[in-house]
């Protein structure tokens, strides 16, 4: 802002209005009356600080400022008062330029000072007051207006409880308490001021604070529940904030798919194994941490202590000095000098580490020289001692082992060695058994397929196809008595003649082929479909050397296994229309064995390393079991179909529960040496394994319905009887396909049959 201008008076001039001057007088004299009291009050306040201060009193000499306390009105802020000019005064000189302090001599202004003087002093004056109220800001906290009086820092009220002042002011001087109003007092008060009810004592400032009527109602409307302001509207409309202009539907208009309110299958399966998990007490529940102390004394001599993690073992005391460590030992103790001169020839080890020596007084002992050495050896020893302590646990084994039902109650199951089919002059590589349980089919690396009858032992049929058999199945459907041979690159489908006429008619006439006129068929190039004069049947010539034949279900497909094959290893043929064609899918390693589902039009195909479950009708892989074993020999599927078992090279044997994981849900390390096959029965829960080890497990296997339920893995018996030929032991097994009985084959050219 900038100065103020004066008008210099001249003498002449007049105010306008004699009311308007009179009015200036009588507000100039109450302006000097109010400073000239300010003044008188603030000279009395000091005196008394002066009197009643700690302090050393300031002699006269000092200014006026200084002998003054801090916060307390000076002579020069009164002077400088005078001049400033009342807001009623501002509003009278707010005018088009007609100034009344510019007028006659009466004004005090006009006499004895000139314009310059006015502009130097006065204007400065105004000047600064004007600029401090820019730079001041005014606050709209009510509790800016109030100093506090208080000056006890933050330390509790109690403290000054029994004291007559609570705290100093900023000259050191005691601020005394104020008297408390009696009972009596505050009732004649409350009943002559009608007020009275909004005073509020205050605690920490020590007076009495009256509360507006606007703070009464914030109080009133918050004991209600209210928002304090009422201008506030809790109700208020909602105000949509987004633009729906030109939009013609929401984000989006689609139903509520039906996926959300039902589980999926992943979210079935975490909840079963979730389920499992607490039935087996892996997740518990409301179980706290110990809370195990930090510290403990390392070489505590109390044994009783109980120690939390490794077991206590006292620190080793040194052993205590004998004879040979005294100052003044016996003569019979300290040796000659030939004894002296002996030690030098002994080892170290077996030198003494003292020579006793004899002193007339214990001052006469010199220092020890060995006493460094030895106090580091000692803590050396303490440093590196084992403290643990193994404790040996007194616990029956046969407590160790699983809790499962009496061999007794999972009757009938194969015990005895019943029967022996005798008759060829090789190791019998692979048997098969006829659906209705009357005939089995059994070839041999003598080059001979044979028919044998099972409750009599009976040879039925021999065929010589003059190579090693690798496998032979049975159709199976009873009304088609086809038995499918895989000998070298060829699979023979043979007409074994066991049934009646009319079974023995189709089967004929299914394996009836004719050669086809069109050469450009697909099948033509991978496998060459023949008729057989020689033995009566159907020949497949393949690429390469087949090894495994699998029969489907419904009797009308057969897949055929060749390991070197690459992307034609694994071959599905159809019979009833004579054609070949290869499985849309990739097989990731060497093929080791196939199996279809019992139910489902789903092929399992095992590699060395796991095994691969690829739906034949959506042409996509289904899921893929990981074995985690050196090498898969054989594998057979559960009669329900949601169960596999996986043999494996290095003996064991691989329970997988295809609804529950893809890793094995129970590994049974049985056998020796390799599994050869592997075999579930057709109708009673039973399972069994063949080795090279001469032996077969039987295992009882019970699979439940309810999900939540583990299945039932119990070892049953081992079968012996085989004697071992070139290395080789068992080499297959099946199950009887009505009765608890098992065939095996072995490398001694004999086929056993196990009853209950």
């Amino acid at each position: 802002m900038g100065k103020r201008e004066r008008k210099v008076a001249n003498g002449s001039q007049k105010p306008k209005n004699e009311k308007e001057r009179k009015k200036v007088e009588i507000l100039k004299d109450k302006n000097i009356e109010g400073t000239l009291s300010r003044i008188k009050e603030a000279e009395e306040t000091a005196a008394e600080s002066s009197e009643d201060s700690p302090f050393d009193p300031v002699s006269d000499d000092a200014d006026d400022d200084e002998s003054l306390p801090e916060g307390e009105f000076t002579a020069s802020e009164s002077v400088s008062e005078l001049g400033q000019v009342s807001e009623d005064e501002d509003d009278i000189y707010s005018g088009d330029g007609d100034n009344p302090r510019a007028g006659s001599d009466d004004d005090g202004y006009g006499s004895g000072r000139s314009a310059s003087d006015d502009d130097n002093n006065d204007g400065g004056k105004l000047d600064e007051s004007e600029n401090s109220r820019e730079v001041l800001e005014e606050s709209d906290s009510s509790e800016d207006e109030v100093a506090p009086r208080n000056t006890i820092g933050d330390v509790p009220l109690k403290w000054y409880k029994d004291e007559e002042h609570i705290g100093y002011d900023l000259s050191g001087k005691k601020i005394k308490k104020k008297e408390r109003q009696s009972k009596l007092d505050s009732f004649l008060a409350s009943a002559d001021d009608s007020k009275n009810w909004r005073k509020i004592y205050d605690e920490y400032n020590d007076e009495e604070v009256e509360l507006t009527k606007a703070e009464t109602k914030l109080v009133s409307r918050l004991l209600k529940g209210k928002a304090p302001h009422a201008e506030f509207d809790p109700y208020a409309p909602y105000v949509d904030w987004f633009a729906w202009d030109g939009a013609k539907h929401p984000i989006s208009n689609a139903p509520e798919p039906k996926r959300r309110f039902i589980p999926s299958m992943s979210e079935r399966k975490m909840v079963l194994r979730y389920v499992r998990a607490i039935r087996k007490g892996l997740i518990k529940f409301n179980d706290k941490p110990k809370e195990e102390p930090r510290f403990y004394a390392l070489w505590d001599d109390d044994s009783t202590v109980d120690r939390q993690g490794l077991a206590y073992i006292p620190a080793p005391k040194p052993k205590l000095p004998g004879h040979d460590e005294s100052y003044n030992p016996s003569l019979e103790y300290i040796p000659t000098q030939e004894e002296v001169n002996s030690y030098q020839l002994m080892f170290e080890e077996d030198r003494p580490k003292l020579i006793p020596k004899q002193f007339k007084s214990l001052r006469g002992v010199p220092a020890y020289e060995k006493a460094v050495q030895e106090t580091f050896d000692r803590c050396l020893d303490l440093y590196l001692c084992p403290r643990v302590r193994k404790k040996r646990i007194n616990i029956d084994p046969e407590s160790l082992k699983p809790k499962l039902p009496s061999r007794k109650d999972l009757k009938p199951y194969p015990t005895t060695r019943y029967l022996e089919y005798k008759g060829h002059k090789g190791p019998v590589t692979s048997i098969s058994t006829e659906p209705t349980g009357q005939w089995i089919a059994s070839g041999s690396k003598d080059g001979t397929v044979r028919i044998w009858e099972v409750e009599s032992g009976r040879c039925l049929r021999i065929w010589d196809l003059g190579d090693a058999i690798e496998e032979v199945a049975l159709n199976p459907l009873p009304a088609l008595s086809i038995l499918a041979v895989a000998v070298g690159h060829d699979v023979f489908l043979l007409n074994t003649r066991v049934g009646n006429n009319e079974e023995q008619e189709n089967t004929e006439e299914l394996l009836h082929f004719e050669p086809q006129k069109t050469t450009n068929d697909i099948s033509a190039s991978i496998v060459d479909w023949c008729q057989d004069d020689k033995h009566g049947g159907i020949r497949l010539k393949h690429f390469k050397a087949v090894s495994k034949v699998e029969w489907h279900r419904k009797g009308d497909y057969l897949s055929t296994l060749a390991p070197s094959g690459e992307s034609r290893s694994v071959l599905i043929h159809q019979l009833s229309k004579k054609l070949t064609q290869r499985i849309p899918f990739k097989t990731k390693g060497i093929p080791v064995s196939t199996a279809f589902h019992p139910t489902r039009s789903i092929i399992f195909t095992a590699t060395k390393k796991n095994v691969r479950v690829y739906d034949l009708l959506k042409q996509k892989l289904v899921k893929k079991l990981d074995a985690g074993v050196r090498e898969i020999s054989s594998i057979s599927i559960h009669p329900a179909g949601d169960n596999v078992i996986v043999g494996s090279k290095d003996g064991k044997l691989c329970w997988f529960d295809m609804d529950l994981s893809s890793r094995p849900y129970k590994v049974l390390k049985c056998h020796s040496k390799d599994i050869t096959g592997v075999a579930y029965h057709r109708s009673y829960p039973l399972f069994a394994s063949c080795s090279d080890d001469c032996t077969a497990y039987v295992f009882h296997g019970m699979v439940y319905s309810d999900l939540n339920q583990n299945p039932l893995i119990v070892p049953l018996e081992i079968l012996r009887g085989h004697a071992s030929a070139d290395g080789r032991g068992v080499l297959d097994c099946k199950f009887h396909p009505r009765q608890p009985w098992l065939f095996t084959a072995g490398a001694d050219s004999l086929i056993k049959l196990y009853c209950h």
